[in-house]
């Protein structure tokens, strides 16, 4: 397996940038770009023509990580080559957020073999119930193969956000590439590192991943009590104090949830994924040296799943609230993820609405919010 990447800052130096990964006769080309990089109309033609048999996938953004650090309105362009691992893409519509379960299945559905290793699925940041996504994918696939990967984003405004694909560029487009072959070296890793504070409140009405009651109260309303001046923000302040879900017996599942609107109607709070009914959440918040902690946990685990982790491809994927709360220092977070895994890794990845990946390995994916993920490729 070869890797080169390629970060572009200037939209109209795409050609000139990508004249630099061609030598490598690419089998995949992954990109991670801001909205004016992806919306452009030569963007996928000028792509095609670099890499006429490469397999072209990717989405836009809320920010960039490349192997230098977090880049912001770029375009990080990666090439792969395998040796003896064969990729197969599947891609399918989102209707609407009540059909995202449906979606995954039709997707695990495309990618089902019997030599399948591994799966990563990107889908679109917005109107999709991410945590349905991926139980329609895991219910047909199984927990045998891994699935990791995220939901796009569109600079944290949260508005609309974009798949590449073989189709090209769309907004209601899931793409999902499936990797198979024995010699496919395949580890991840997810951590958080936020901690969580206030009571617990029970989710006494919820349908989906829309909140509607806290304690019997409009979730919106005991929401911004807790924010106080920051309610003024929402949505976007949500990021900055996403919710630990908790089981009927107020214990820790693992999972963060993310805000993604609100409704000022029916004071509703639409989440990022699937809540429990009958279950409590808990406010949370972070600082950056938790955050970059979490980084470097994430990190530990992939690397304990992998031999020797060289040569590979790191596929980061990091929530936009990281970003929020760690500002100038989010560079931190990446580098802790290289310091673990060495210089041999290639890194990259992007600033996400939602990160997909297993808590440890043979243990069910999970949609997670707020958590650092990292899928490492490698070949034997």
């Amino acid at each position: 397996m070869k890797t080169l990447q390629t970060v572009i800052t200037q939209p109209d130096a795409l050609g000139t940038a990508l004249s630099a990964l061609v030598e490598l006769k690419p089998d995949w080309i992954q990109v991670f770009g801001s909205l004016r990089y992806l919306t452009q109309p030569d963007f996928v033609p000028t792509l095609r023509a670099a890499f006429p048999d490469a397999l072209l996938t990717g989405c836009s953004t809320a920010g960039e990580i490349a192997q230098d650090g977090v880049h912001d309105d770029a375009c990080v362009v990666n090439a792969v080559r395998f040796d003896s691992v064969t990729l197969r893409c599947a891609t399918t519509k989102l209707a609407g957020m009540d059909d995202s379960g449906a979606a995954g299945v039709r997707l695990g559905t495309q990618l089902q073999a019997d030599d399948l290793r591994a799966v990563m699925v990107w889908g679109p940041g917005v109107a999709i119930n991410g945590s349905a996504l991926v139980d329609g994918m895991a219910s047909v696939l199984g927990p045998q193969v891994p699935l990791t990967g995220g939901l796009a984003g569109d600079g944290g405004a949260f508005a609309q956000t974009w798949t590449l694909g073989p189709a090209g560029v769309q907004d209601d487009q899931v793409v999902a590439i499936g990797f198979a072959g024995e010699a496919l070296r395949f580890g991840h890793g997810s951590f958080g590192g936020w901690e969580p504070f206030g009571p617990a409140r029970k989710v006494t009405r919820a349908v989906g991943n829309i909140l509607y009651e806290l304690d019997g109260a409009p979730a919106l309303d005991v929401y911004k009590r807790y924010l106080g001046d920051y309610a003024k923000d929402l949505p976007a302040s949500g990021l900055l104090f996403p919710f630990a879900m908790l089981g009927t017996d107020h214990d820790e599942t693992g999972l963060i949830r993310t805000i993604l609107a609100v409704s000022e109607t029916d004071g509703s709070l639409t989440l990022a994924g699937e809540i429990i009914e009958g279950g409590y959440l808990k406010l949370m918040h972070a600082s950056t040296d938790r955050l970059v902690d979490g980084a470097e946990a994430a990190a530990e685990a992939t690397q304990a799943m992998l031999a020797a982790p060289d040569g590979g491809l790191a596929i980061l994927v990091s929530c936009v609230g990281r970003k929020l709360v760690m500002g100038a220092r989010v560079d931190e977070e990446v580098e802790a993820v290289g310091d673990v895994l060495g210089q041999g890794a290639c890194l990259t990845g992007f600033y996400s609405y939602g990160e997909i990946s297993p808590f440890a390995p043979g243990v069910a994916c999970k949609l997670h919010n707020q958590t650092m993920t990292i899928t490492y490729l490698g070949e034997d």
